[in-house]
């Protein structure tokens, strides 16, 4: 299923079943997501990500950073990050990002795409650090991007386009039934930045 800019009411479940992922939408004015992109490029630690997968160390092109309450350990492809403190802007975008889940985050997982030749493959966000079932709340800044969730026993597919300055909500089950990436695209030149709110069990 396809749903590119068709979506309106922020309280429609984008899946068909087993989760729920609400689109708000463009939250910002293009100003606003256009100076956050280029303060968050500025202020934001950035480092490349780095994964164990099969034995091999991979050092990916795309750049993380990691945020939080408290110094939290996050582990994810066999790779642990150590939480820093919030920056300004971060508390900004995450006192946003509450009022719009109507809930609390205590960390957020940032990530820098440099164009179109950077994505990120099927995966749930379904680590045990994270509180299950838990609301992850992804902002997207700068380039427009696809964004594609398939099931995880019916490989039914859900396609929709994330507008800069947009939020996407996911909550419920979605991350023990669904997987979820960023594929790809040559048609894209300009950076993505994403951050996800999250919440870690304390």
């Amino acid at each position: 299923m396809d749903l590119f800019n068709t979506i309106t009411d922020i309280n429609q479940n984008l899946l068909p079943y087993d989760g729920t992922v609400n689109y708000h939408g463009k939250i910002f004015q293009l100003s606003s997501a256009d100076h956050y992109v280029e303060v968050l490029m500025k202020t934001i630690d950035w480092k490349n990500d780095e994964a164990f997968i099969m034995g091999k160390h991979i050092i990916t092109k795309r750049k993380v950073a990691w945020y939080g309450d408290e110094a939290y350990s996050y582990t994810y492809s066999n790779k642990s990050k150590t939480a820093l403190p919030w920056t300004k802007e971060l508390l900004e975008l995450k006192k946003i990002s509450e009022e719009q889940a109507d809930t609390t985050f205590n960390a957020c997982l940032l990530n820098l795409y440099h164009n179109g030749d950077e994505g990120m493959a099927y995966h749930s966000d379904d680590e045990k650090a994270l509180a299950k079932d838990s609301a992850i709340a992804s902002l997207s800044f700068g380039a427009e991007r696809r964004f594609l969730f398939k099931h995880k026993q019916t490989k039914e597919t859900v396609t929709l386009f994330l507008e800069n300055g947009s939020l996407l909500v996911m909550k419920d089950e979605t991350q023990t039934n669904w997987l979820h990436r960023l594929p790809t695209s040559k048609k894209v030149n300009q950076p993505r930045i994403n951050l996800t709110f999250r919440t870690m069990v304390v």
